[in-house]
């Protein structure tokens, strides 16, 4: 029997959607990510970044992500025979996903090629990929953090070293003499501490080899599969930091035990947990009683790579609006060419180039700080600062980005569904608002030199817009008050940032985008939301360089 004709019972033809967003190239696309690399000194990596646009911008990729958001993570805490395993069972779309960015060297790029503007270059890879997908950052973003640390205990990177910077991906949970390649995690927050990790309860007693047993739990261990983590417990001398691999020489899991997986609102194809250790053998990381500033200093890589990343969450959300509004037709135009719809899209691009803008200046004092003290300062209260606006003004965004699909953005299909639940994510990662914004407080009453440093930075575009010189001169005015005022340091970090986005604007960027930006962000009353442009703006040219090339 023939099979049907189905167009013969079709009862209308599909017209007016755009077409699918596949098979792009994210970096060529992204009218920020070219020039910007370029001013930071990492244009020697552009052929890498091509690819990785190339990579993430793909079909396979997209079909990966989803794949691996469906199919989440399981817990195996036993096997068959009633064994305790605690493993980690991946969809394989995982795996793939994790392969190709660690083969790109998505984790680690900077720290095997220190080379000028190696952070920057790796933080583009970290940015293209929170575009392909977000999950697989977490383990990528943790196990770069942590290679400074480990680099400092000779013992500990003669053992890891060549395997925390492999490009090889190894997903077999077994012991580290097996391994080809090998991913860090953190378990750092507890149930009674939160972000105040001078509560950590978990205890270190010394064994007589050397190394100590951890007995504890820890509230949120994101990657409990890793090969090695970086830990928190008390000694006699105060909260220590530790290095916990997960399997032991002989072959068998550590001594702890996976409670359950956090049951996350996204994020979810990545693994996160609740653990005990039962004993768990570690390797005291830095001095005894040390541990907070040792995790402090790994805070300060991996909020960076959480600014990058929101601001890449970012891009990917207006690239997705920009190709549906400018194939999307509705009264006889495009979207895209709606007077109010423009505005929206103009608004919105503002928002991610400056995002990006911010973001990168500060990776770009990590390759600086070495031989330049004005840099390391600027990146003490940089860091914070970018992490809790970029962060901040992500679920802003992805909301408008989705909003502009209309009900298309709405579903789980479309991967709006996932940004939009991914999106608050790393504004809580590494410090909630409050946190971060006390800890710029904190950096400019322990380093008073962090704020002139910033101060000089941002005043690099005086002269350039009299409103842009207006706003600074307001606020050195009330500076005084607001650093004494820790009720109001949401309001003091909120206008550093937006003025050292404005000055990063009108250094780097096309003279309509850092005019537009003053004036709709500094000058007169801002409402925060999209569409409020003022008349006059180049709202079209703006908004075209959102409409990525297909």
């Amino acid at each position: 029997m023939s099979e049907p004709d189905m167009h013969a019972y079709a009862t209308h033809e599909v017209l007016n959607q755009p077409p699918p967003l596949a098979d792009y190239d994210a970096f060529g696309s992204d009218p920020v990510l070219g020039p910007l690399i370029e001013t930071f000194g990492a244009g020697w990596a552009r052929t890498h970044l091509e690819e990785c646009g190339r990579t993430v911008g793909s079909a396979r990729v997209q079909d990966l992500a989803r794949q691996a958001n469906r199919y989440g993570p399981e817990l195996r805490s036993h096997d068959r025979f009633g064994n305790r395993v605690d493993r980690i069972e991946f969809h394989p779309s995982w795996h793939e996903l994790m392969t190709l960015a660690i083969g790109q060297r998505t984790h680690a790029l900077c720290w095997v090629e220190p080379r000028a503007g190696a952070q920057v270059a790796r933080g583009a890879l970290s940015y293209l990929w929170n575009q392909g997908e977000n999950g697989i950052c977490c383990p990528i973003g943790m196990t770069y953090s942590a290679i400074p640390v480990l680099r400092r205990d000779p013992a500990r990177w003669a053992e890891w070293g060549a395997l925390v910077t492999s490009a090889r991906y190894d997903a077999r949970q077994i012991r580290r003499q097996d391994k080809s390649g090998a991913t860090v995690g953190m378990a750092m927050t507890e149930k009674q501490g939160g972000s105040d990790l001078r509560q950590t309860q978990t205890t270190a007693s010394r064994n007589g080899d050397g190394t100590w047993s951890l007995v504890g739990h820890k509230w949120f261990f994101s990657v409990p599969h890793s090969d090695l983590f970086l830990t928190l417990a008390r000694t006699g001398e105060g909260v220590s930091c530790f290095a916990v691999p997960g399997w032991l020489p002989d072959g068998s899991r550590n001594r702890l035990q996976i409670q359950r997986l956090k049951d996350k609102c996204g994020n979810r194809s990545n693994a996160s947990s609740e653990v005990e250790f039962r004993g768990a053998v570690a390797h005291l990381i830095g001095e005894p009683g040390r541990g907070i500033r040792t995790g402090l200093e790994m805070n300060h890589y991996t909020r960076l790579d959480f600014a990058v990343g929101s601001a890449g969450l970012m891009r990917q959300a207006l690239t997705q609006a920009g190709h549906h509004v400018a194939h999307r037709r509705a009264f006889q135009r495009s979207l895209i060419d709606q007077p109010i719809m423009t505005n929206v899209i103009a608004d919105m691009e503002l928002e991610v180039e400056a995002a990006s803008w911010l973001a990168f200046r500060f990776v770009a004092a990590l390759d600086r700080e070495g031989e330049d003290e004005a840099e390391r300062l600027l990146g003490r209260i940089g860091a914070p600062i970018a992490k809790y606006w970029i962060c901040k003004r992500a679920p802003v965004l992805v909301v408008e980005a989705l909003e502009c699909h209309g009900g298309n953005g709405f579903i789980e299909e479309h991967s709006m569904a996932r940004l939009y639940r991914e999106a608050p994510l790393n504004g809580i990662w590494e410090g909630t608002g409050n946190v971060i914004c006390l800890d710029v407080l904190r950096s400019i009453s322990r380093e008073p030199a962090c704020l002139p440093a910033l101060l000089d930075e941002i005043r690099r575009a005086g002269g350039a817009d009299r409103r842009f010189d207006s706003a600074l001169s307001e606020l050195e005015a009330e500076l005084p008050e607001l650093v004494r005022d820790e009720g109001r340091a949401r309001l003091l970090v909120e206008r550093l940032a937006l003025l050292a986005a404005a000055s990063l604007l009108l250094r780097h960027a096309p003279e309509e985008v850092a005019e537009t930006f003053i004036a709709s962000r500094l000058a007169g009353h801002w409402s925060g939301h999209f569409g409020d442009l003022p008349r006059g703006s180049d709202v079209t040219r703006i908004a075209r360089r959102a409409v990525p090339a297909i």
